[in-house]
């Protein structure tokens, strides 16, 4: 056994007793995970994957897809172009502001709260929402390395409990942050956030990004590699709610997490971490991936 291999096994160990945290059950269907759920994937820019516990369950990418979708954007629009929409400015508040909109340009602070993230999906090209949905589906499927789909009774319960997040867009086209397709614009945000995807998947993710777009799996570019450091600063910045100034400080990783367990963050060039467990701490932040990563980095030497 690898010392690496032997590291993770230690860690899943130390913390998989550990039951302290609450399922998001502001979304109906996550509350039906299992609190015990815990997996641990690491994947290397050269291929080589490393891991421990349930890292074949499957779940919803949540807010993690915010990421990949801003890096979609990007490739869209260009950055000047996105900058006028969404900023990048780091906030103290809650992941689902209503009032995180900048009082002189009116845009969202960042792509990684909900109004950002709303936003950020509304300039998706593509003619109609079935082309803008399978766009996304395709982007999704170079980060992984195969065909995703999307959990039907996850973006169903997301839809239908999602007021607040109809507030915020409507609060933005009030700006005239997004135009006026409000539905299509949540629709595709409810169903990027229902994506299905394991906790090696997440690593593969994360390690294409730390391998400059290409999946270092398949060796299929994801992104153009400019963006990458786009992509990069907003998670490193933004990407664990309003937690992530502590985040830099204790871990200092880009990095960033989902409301159904699994975080994500890339060690550049080197490779990509994932952890997986449904407990959250009250940022939203699944508690046992936040002490692995904060214990584990400080002795993983990939």
């Amino acid at each position: 056994m690898s010392e690496l291999q032997a590291l993770l096994e230690s860690l899943h160990q130390t913390y998989q007793q550990q039951d302290a945290g609450q399922l998001a059950c502001y979304i109906p269907e996550l509350c039906k995970a299992d609190p015990n759920w815990f997996a641990i994937s690491i994947v290397t820019t050269d291929g080589q994957t490393f891991q421990v516990g349930n890292c074949q369950q499957t779940f919803t990418i949540q807010s993690i897809s915010k990421v990949f979708v801003y890096g979609m954007a990007l490739a869209d629009h260009g950055r000047d172009a996105l900058l006028a929409k969404v900023g990048v400015e780091p906030t103290g508040d809650p992941f689902n502001s209503l009032i995180r909109l900048d009082e002189d340009s009116k845009r969202p602070d960042n792509p990684m709260i909900n109004a950002g993230a709303i936003a950020t999906t509304s300039l998706i090209q593509g003619n109609g929402p079935t082309e803008r949905l399978n766009r996304l589906l395709e982007m999704f499927r170079r980060y992984v390395g195969h065909e995703v789909f999307i959990d039907m009774p996850v973006f169903m319960s997301e839809r239908d409990t999602g007021h607040r997040n109809r507030a915020i867009a409507h609060l933005m086209l009030n700006f005239g942050m997004i135009d006026k397709n409000i539905d299509e614009a949540l629709d595709l945000y409810f169903q990027q956030c229902s994506v299905l995807v394991n906790c090696h998947d997440l690593a593969v993710m994360a390690a294409t990004l730390a391998h400059k777009g290409i999946n270092p799996i398949t060796q299929e570019r994801a992104v153009e590699s400019g963006y990458v450091k786009d992509i990069l600063s907003v998670m490193y910045t933004c990407g664990m709610y309003d937690f992530a100034g502590e985040w830099a400080y204790k871990v200092g990783l880009p990095a960033k997490s989902g409301v159904s367990g699994g975080i994500m963050a890339v060690v550049p060039n080197r490779a990509g971490i994932a952890v997986f467990s449904p407990l959250l701490d009250e940022y939203g932040n699944s508690i046992r991936g936040s002490r692995v990563l904060e214990l584990g980095i400080r002795v993983i030497q990939v």
